[in-house]
């Protein structure tokens, strides 16, 4: 195979993958190339060593191949640049091949539901519950090969439902349930209080499961990066429950921490501390949560000749390419499907909710094929009770609870 090149964790993965299973590998692991790998072999090329020779075609045509992503790597066209090696293109005019291949996002994943006997790539994990993109998963996996990529396949084991049944291991959901679920008769909505059987879940989830380990040459440097807050406005809010941008009282728990957070991340210092970082790194990403911090963070006094760009609901611009920049990404939209290896630095003005975001935003700078060995990951938060309590529940890879919060105070 001219171009192809594997590292040894690929290529052990790829002899290991079978249909249906679910590849997971660390962020930046190389899933996307693994995956494509597979699909290679699958339909008749060969190869024997980690970089060969010459390219073995695969079968005239091979399968038709559809990839669902994330909207953000279809529009940048990362899957296309993963594919030329193999001498795949969604453009028939550039490829080897006569076959179809598709790249789409899973917003659109209803478009493919009566395909048959081609072959599917999910690209990072979202058949969870029992939406439409589930029901149009389930509809496909019926009448074609697939495979799943993800860092983080599920935290619960609801979450493995789905691709459990994709695989024959249940009939349907009601099945599962009945099998491995015990609800809590105490709760106004369902509620798993325990689980049957774990054993037999355990097994199931480890004859699908395919674990891509590698060793990173590059080495984490997490820093948390204290500031202040304004102490006296923090205790009225919690004292009065009174929204004071709005002139009304609080009346719910996300109403609440939103209320805290607002104070406590829209402090001066923080501000400051950005600076501060951006002297000894001039070119960084900052993750930020709420649009309030989006507009601070662009009208901070940067050092003169800083490119402004952001990735948000918003805007959606690309990296810059110069000396001095910083990208404003904000979670939701940004905290998975691209790579960065233009800079060794990620600023997170706020914290998330979730540990699986804060994994995932982590390792956009974190790639097998970033020139930096050393990467630099600064935590800005205060010593207010709704930070620390944030980085508790994220310390212990859970996702902070807003109603337990609200009820402690």
């Amino acid at each position: 195979m001219s171009g192809i090149t594997l590292k040894t964790h690929q290529l052990d993965a790829v002899k290991r993958m079978k249909n249906g299973c679910i590849l997971c590998g660390g962020v930046g692991s190389g899933k996307s190339r693994t995956a494509l790998a597979y699909y290679y072999l699958q339909e008749g090329g060969e190869f024997s060593s980690l970089e060969g020779e010459n390219y073995i075609p695969m079968g005239d045509p091979p399968r038709d191949l559809y990839i669902i992503t994330t909207a953000r790597k279809r529009d940048t066209l990362e899957w296309e640049s993963e594919m030329a090696p193999f001498l795949l293109s969604t453009n028939r005019d550039v490829s080897m091949y006569c076959n179809k291949v598709v790249v789409d996002s899973w917003n659109n994943i209803r478009k493919y539901a009566g395909v048959k006997d081609a072959f599917f790539i999910f690209d990072e994990q979202r058949v969870v519950g029992s939406g439409a993109w589930v029901k149009a998963f389930l509809k496909i996996t019926r009448s074609n090969d697939w495979i799943l990529l993800s860092a983080t396949p599920g935290d619960k084991w609801e979450d493995y439902m789905p691709v459990f049944i994709a695989n024959g291991f249940f009939k349907n959901k009601r099945e599962f349930r009945e099998q491995h679920l015990v609800y809590s008769p105490y709760t106004n909505f369902p509620k798993v209080e325990r689980y049957l059987n774990e054993g037999r879940l355990i097994r199931l989830r480890r004859s699908i499961l395919i674990d891509m380990e590698f060793n990173r040459h590059t080495v984490p440097h997490h820093e948390d990066v204290y500031v202040n807050y304004d102490i006296s406005a923090y205790k009225d809010i919690c004292r009065n429950r009174w929204n004071i941008w709005e002139n009304k009282p609080i009346e719910n728990a996300p109403e609440f921490c939103y209320a805290l957070r607002k104070i406590v991340n829209t402090d001066i210092s923080r501000q400051v501390a950005v600076l501060e970082l951006m002297e000894k790194h001039p070119r960084a990403i900052i993750f930020y949560n709420f649009d309030y911090e989006l507009e601070i963070l662009k009208n901070i006094a940067y050092p003169e000749g800083t490119e402004i760009a952001e990735w948000n609901g918003h805007m959606h611009q690309p990296i810059p390419d110069g000396e001095k920049w910083v990208y404003l990404v904000q979670y939701t939209a940004g905290n998975e499907g691209w790579n960065c290896i233009k800079t060794d630095t990620i600023i997170f003005y706020s914290q998330n909710y979730s540990y699986k975001v804060m994994v995932q935003a982590s390792g956009r700078i974190d790639r097998m094929n970033t020139p930096y060995t050393d990467l630099y990951f600064y935590h800005l938060k205060s010593r207010s009770g709704i930070d620390l309590a944030i980085s508790k529940a994220l310390s212990n890879k859970k996702k902070f609870n807003e109603k337990r919060f609200y009820k402690s105070k």
